[in-house]
């Protein structure tokens, strides 16, 4: 994929955004955007979320995991989101094994608040010349299963 776009990116008006459709994990976004891609949509954040699977600055967290079970902390001490506010891993995880609606909906809340913040942040160095940096700094931890 990021063959193509790097093929295909120089082709493209410069005064037309650059759409990348179904793209998908952090990650995936760093690097597009890295590669000159604008804009996405994904059903990643809420379907991965559906699964248990969460995204954080710290990595992609599975809160079905046996480790989560006790821990009080937040899904993500670096996230501002309700979910994280207000609830902890073992409550969430307790959620999804009760199968309980509940612990989905939270999970989507966070992921999808996770993606805007993130969007925020790729607009924001962007926007201050640093993505470069932005990118470096993030592209393995946001992959890394934690």
């Amino acid at each position: 994929m990021y063959e193509i776009i790097e093929a295909v990116e120089p082709f493209a008006p410069a005064d037309r955004p650059r759409y990348l459709m179904g793209v998908g994990t952090p990650v995936n976004i760093l690097e597009a955007v890295y590669r000159g891609v604008d804009l996405f949509d994904c059903v990643m954040p809420s379907r991965n979320a559906r699964h248990g699977h969460l995204f954080t600055w710290s990595g992609v967290m599975n809160i079905m995991n046996a480790k989560y079970e006790l821990d009080d902390s937040p899904i993500d001490a670096a996230c501002d989101c309700p979910v994280c506010k207000h609830h902890t891993r073992a409550y969430i995880r307790h959620l999804f094994k009760a199968k309980e609606m509940l612990g989905m909906r939270l999970a989507v809340m966070h992921n999808l608040y996770f993606y805007n913040t993130l969007m925020e942040r790729i607009r924001e160095n962007l926007d201050n010349g640093t993505y470069g940096e932005f990118y470096r700094r993030n592209r393995e931890i946001l992959d890394k299963r934690i």
